[in-house]
């Protein structure tokens, strides 16, 4: 049963993970980081029983035409889906052009897994700890081991060439390096890419000028809002995903967690827009194979439930720097991806695109002492820039650049 979300029951029955500030203080107060860090931060394993089978409930959704008129306030839609009671999570219907865009991608995604493996080395780029190019195997799940479910590419969708500032280049390799274009192995890739990321980008855009109307009500702002800092911004980032079928992922050892596919995290980013997955077989388009499958949350009132949106919808979730930025206003939620299971699954691949909308490298954002987790990252005047914090985040995990 799928039910349409206007305001999240109060449940306490899991106990809280992250919970979302009030205004007064404006970040969350603890971090586990458990996953592989792009874009995001991660939160400590959950699980869920069999005996307590997760609700299914529908994304807010606001129209295109509603989205682009603005001078209508959506601040009871913006509420519901990103403030203290949201999930988090909203979705756009109704986006010009959006489904054929979709389908172009999603279609491209086996094939580029599918490619050589000299061809797919060399769309890699360890200088950026696989933040551009093409990705397998360098993500941890939660049990510590590598990741090799799902496969990615990873390109800005905005700009080819963030900078040609070599210093940036050093010191933000994440962000600052350029595209890599399977040009000749899949050309079709680069445009295809480019064309969804952009139209994501234009659509959460619309959506972040009604986020600021809503996070302005009853404050005194005198910083950039939200809209200017993600128009202005150069690190935009698209992560085209493709999960192997299961007989080739060998996913047994974790079929059985509700994070199967995606352990928990919350996006590290301001707002990711994510397109609805798509599952084939052979190259053709099925249904998904397994109703449990697919995007969970956990809500503010610290209920696991499984959340929907059409495929011809985009949705956007609040990631953590939106957090920070709005004081506790919009709230980011925790989520993973539980993959399908059973016999029926085996042969089913699944296709998806996400586009990571954060802030430039040199965005400022101020840390208050509530901060408990990463103490040892943050400067006695509590301030870093985004990419200074993200750099330090993936030095402290995983490694320093060479």
């Amino acid at each position: 049963m799928t039910v349409k979300l206007s305001r999240p029951p109060a449940f306490s029955k899991i106990p809280s993970l992250n919970h979302c500030p009030s205004s007064s203080s404006r970040f969350p107060t603890s971090f586990s980081f458990n996953c592989w860090f792009s874009r995001r931060i991660s939160c400590q394993k959950m699980s869920c029983s069999h005996e307590d089978t997760p609700q299914t409930l529908q994304t807010i959704t606001i129209s295109y035409s509603e989205l682009k008129d603005k001078d209508l306030d959506l601040s009871t839609k913006i509420e519901d889906g990103f403030g203290p009671n949201g999930l988090g999570i909203l979705s756009v219907s109704e986006v010009p052009g959006f489904p054929s865009l979709r389908q172009n991608l999603l279609h491209l995604s086996p094939r580029l897994a599918s490619l050589p493996e000299e061809v797919k080395k060399e769309l890699e780029d360890p200088q950026s700890r696989y933040n551009f190019g093409w990705s397998h195997g360098k993500e941890k799940l939660e049990s510590g081991k590598p990741d090799i479910l799902k496969g990615s590419f990873y390109a800005n969708p905005i700009l080819d060439i963030p900078t040609a500032d070599t210093s940036l280049i050093q010191r933000y390799p994440s962000y600052c390096q350029p595209n890599i274009w399977p040009r000749k192995s899949l050309p079709e890739l680069e445009l295809a890419f480019k064309s969804l990321g952009k139209l994501i980008f234009d659509v959460g855009l619309m959506l972040a000028y009604h986020c600021d109307r809503y996070a302005s009500k009853g404050m005194t702002r005198d910083d950039e809002g939200f809209e200017k800092i993600l128009m202005c911004s150069r690190c935009h980032k698209g992560r085209l995903l493709y999960y192997f079928p299961a007989e080739q992922s060998d996913y047994a050892q974790d079929a059985g967690s509700i994070s199967s596919w995606c352990g928990w995290h919350t996006d590290h980013g301001s707002l990711t827009g994510l397109t609805c997955g798509m599952f084939m077989r052979d190259g053709v388009e099925v249904p998904c194979p397994d109703s449990a499958a697919g995007l969970y949350v956990k809500t503010r009132t610290n209920q696991i439930v499984k959340v929907v949106f059409q495929e011809d919808e985009i949705a956007f979730q609040v990631g953590e720097t939106t957090e920070i930025l709005s004081g506790g206003r919009l709230c980011a939620t925790p989520h993973c991806v539980q993959a399908p299971k059973g016999e029926q699954t085996y042969g089913v691949e699944r296709s998806t695109f996400a586009l990571f909308m954060q802030p430039d490298w040199d965005e400022s954002l101020n840390f208050p002492k509530e901060v408990h987790l990463h103490q040892e990252l943050i400067p006695p005047n509590g301030v870093l820039t985004f990419g200074e914090y993200s750099e330090k985040l993936l030095d402290k995990y995983y490694h320093s650049k060479s």
